[in-house]
């Protein structure tokens, strides 16, 4: 049917993000994904929470795997999602 597209929200944790502990890019099993300082800030106090997976173009022509950064996080028991209070969930 044109003009109809689904959209898959994918969600990722700091266990299934490796624990990481340093800002930076990293390959995982879907794809890349950047990691900010102050995303790993809200691992570290909030080691329970689960980011939204934003994709973004790839800079790199004809790239095997996708890009990504992560944009909203949830914490467990939490009624609605909270923005990153300070990148806004958005990777520099």
């Amino acid at each position: 049917m044109p003009g109809v597209f689904l959209i898959v929200v994918d969600k990722i944790d700091w266990n299934k993000a490796g624990r990481l502990t340093e800002p930076g890019r990293y390959m995982l099993a879907f794809g890349w994904l950047t990691v900010t300082a102050d995303d790993v800030a809200i691992w570290q106090r909030y080691p329970a929470a689960s980011f939204t997976l934003v994709e973004v173009a790839s800079p790199f022509d004809g790239a095997d795997r996708s890009e990504y950064h992560l944009g909203t996080f949830e914490l467990p028991g939490a009624q609605s999602s909270a923005p990153c209070s300070v990148s806004g969930g958005v990777a520099s």
